[in-house]
This record gives C-alpha cells, sequence and structure tokens, in this order.
C-alpha cells in the first residue's frame, strides 16, 4: 500500500493537458481537413501513397515513429522486476488484454460490423473494418494509461510494471494474435508485412526508446528525462495529426459518401471499453485487490495503443483502407470515453471498498 506522501504526490501530478483533453475535437478538425484538402488537391495525397518501400509508405513511416518513440521513452522496462508486488491486479490486467480484449472485439466485430450494420456498409470493406477492429483491440495503450491512473489516484507502481509487461508481451503476441484473429475472420493474412510492422513500430521503437531513456538518465537524470519528454510531446501530437489529415484526405470519398460509417464503428468499440473495464474492475474486486490497483487496472484492460493499430493498419491494408478507417475511429472516441471510465471507478470507490470496510469492523 502506498503511503500518504504518495498519494500526495499522485494527486499533485500533472494529469491531462490541454491538448489531451481535446484530442476528440482536434480529430475531428482533421477529419474534415484532410477530407477536404483530399477533394481540393488530390494529387499531392497520391503522390505521397505512392512512396513505398517494401510495401511500408515512407512518410507514414516516419511520422509514426515521431508518435511512437516519446510514447516509449515513458516504459521502464526495469520496473518489470516488482511484478510479484500486485500480483493478482498483473494477472486480471494481463487476462483481460491478452485473453478477453482481442477476442471480443472480434466477436463484436463480426456481430455489429459482419451483421447488424451490414446493410450499411461498404459490402466491399466489410471485413477490412473488421480487421481494423481486431488490430485496435490486440495494442494494449502504453502513455496514455499514466494520465488515465493519476486521473484515478492509481497506484504508480503497478501502473509502470503493467505497461512495461504490456509492452513485452506486446513484442511477441501481437502478430500471432492478429494472425490468429484475421484468419479466423476469413482475411488472408499477409504474413510479411504484418511481421515488417512488428519489427518497424514495435521491435525498433522499443529498442530505440530505451537506449535513449538509458543514455538520457545517465547523463541528465530524471529531470532530463522529464524535460526531454515536455519537448517531444509536442511533436507526438503533431505527427498524430498529420497522419490522421493525411488518411482522411484518401478516405474524403468514402466518408462523403456514407456519413454514417464513422458512428457505426463506434459502437463496437464502446461496447468493447465498457465491457473490458468492467470485467477488469470486477474481478480485481473480487480477488481482494485494493481500488488504488483495480482503477489502472480497469483502464489499462480497456484502452489502446492506438498510434501502433493505425500504423499496422496503414501498413497491412493501405491508407484508403476500412482497417485504417476503423482505427482511427479508435482514436476519436479514445479520451471521451476513457474520461467516462475514470469517473465511474472513482464514483464507485465506496462501493467497491465496502466489502474491505465491513470486514475489518
Amino acid at each position: 500500500m502506498s503511503s500518504v506522501a504518495d498519494v500526495s504526490s499522485r494527486r499533485a501530478a500533472p494529469a491531462l493537458g490541454a491538448f489531451e483533453r481535446y484530442l476528440t475535437l482536434w480529430v475531428a478538425l482533421c477529419i474534415i481537413a484532410g477530407v477536404l484538402l483530399g477533394q481540393l488537391m488530390p494529387a499531392p495525397f497520391q503522390a505521397l501513397g505512392r512512396m513505398n518501400v517494401a510495401e511500408v509508405n515512407i512518410p507514414v513511416a516516419l511520422l509514426i515513429w515521431l508518435m511512437i518513440v516519446p510514447m516509449l521513452l515513458k516504459v521502464d522496462f526495469g520496473a518489470l522486476h516488482r511484478v510479484a508486488e500486485q500480483w493478482r491486479g498483473i494477472a486480471v490486467t494481463v487476462g483481460v488484454n491478452w485473453l478477453v480484449k482481442p477476442f471480443s472485439m472480434a466477436l463484436l466485430g463480426w456481430l455489429f460490423v459482419g451483421w447488424l450494420f451490414r446493410p450499411w456498409l461498404p459490402a466491399n470493406q466489410i471485413d477490412s473494418y473488421i480487421a481494423g477492429l481486431i488490430l485496435l483491440a490486440a495494442a494494449p495503450c502504453t502513455a496514455m494509461v499514466f494520465v488515465w491512473s493519476n486521473l484515478t489516484d492509481g497506484e504508480p507502481n503497478f501502473t509502470l510494471t503493467q505497461v512495461a509487461l504490456n509492452d513485452t508481451i506486446m513484442v511477441f503476441a501481437f502478430a500471432p494474435i492478429v494472425g490468429l484473429l484475421l484468419g479466423l475472420s476469413a482475411i488472408t493474412v499477409p504474413w510479411q508485412t504484418l511481421l515488417l510492422s512488428v519489427g518497424l513500430y514495435i521491435v525498433v521503437p522499443v529498442v530505440l526508446a530505451q537506449i535513449l531513456r538509458r543514455s538520457v538518465l545517465s547523463r541528465a537524470g530524471l529531470p532530463g528525462l522529464n524535460g526531454l519528454l515536455a519537448r517531444l510531446q509536442p511533436i507526438s501530437l503533431v505527427a498524430l495529426l498529420t497522419t490522421l489529415v493525411l488518411l482522411f484526405g484518401f478516405q474524403g470519398e468514402q466518408i462523403i459518401d456514407q456519413p454514417l460509417i464513422i458512428a457505426l464503428l463506434a459502437v463496437p468499440i464502446l461496447i468493447q471499453v465498457y465491457l473490458n473495464s468492467g470485467l477488469a474492475y470486477l474481478l480485481n474486486r473480487a480477488t481482494g485487490e485494493a481500488h488504488c490497483v483495480a482503477a489502472p487496472s480497469a483502464l489499462i484492460g480497456a484502452s489502446n495503443f492506438f498510434e501502433l493499430a493505425v500504423a499496422a493498419a496503414i501498413s497491412i491494408f493501405g491508407f484508403s483502407s476500412g482497417a485504417a478507417l476503423a482505427t482511427v475511429v479508435g482514436v476519436l472516441v479514445e479520451v471521451p470515453v476513457m474520461l467516462s471510465v475514470v469517473r465511474i471507478v472513482l464514483r464507485t470507490r465506496g462501493w467497491y471498498e465496502h466489502r474491505d470496510r465491513a470486514l475489518s469492523a
């Protein structure tokens, strides 16, 4: 259990920045800008789309590295030795992230996109939309989890350890799980491209980020690392938004023809968030874990590493694919839906801790 000083420091820590708080607005503006620019100036977008090497779009790859590397700089893989400290919360979160979330999202995708919403979606993109949802669910959140944990007064050591463990598992499990679920969806799995995406957007950024992290810490300590993160964070966000403008420049015609697509794709994503966060929250309570662990566990179990999902979708299926659009819908709903989960776990704290108070009475 954390000390009073630990709790006070967590409450004093910066939470959601102004830019992140209004991420949904910025994404909406990127949709509008991308659609308009794609219609008014199609030639530049087509030229960028042709800049490929080994099926990887070079401008997008550079933008995605600018997105991902700053996120991974926050992860301390040295925290893995603390896994046993909150083993129940760790076990719950790992189970939800890797044994429940990708499979539940695939099921929801098949149910809603493949069946219930099929009449309102372009028939040639149905499988691609489902693939994008699977990619989104198979990538557990990395950076934003620290924000959500802080907002719920979560145990910081647990959050750091869980993120480090999730990123380690992701290096090995992302491709097999995605490949399995895409195969079950009757989608031909481009294994070469999928493995290349894992190498480019998981393995290489993880290695580079850890080398840079250790170098900065050895020279300037934690203040130096925090200063570097403060300088890189705006670059990361601008890279994300630029990628979205490019993506919607290619998706513009489809969105203009069927503006309902984004709302329909958001439905399984929203259900998946509340389903998995609720499951993690209840399992932590059933196992007797403290609320300061259950809260970030619920949030880690529900949120996604959408930067990686967008990168993989573009790399595997292309800019103009339904998969790319589905992952971006995840970006669009990320902040408001996760803030609603934060409010739920905070408002139910008394109910969560009621059993512990009754037992100690």
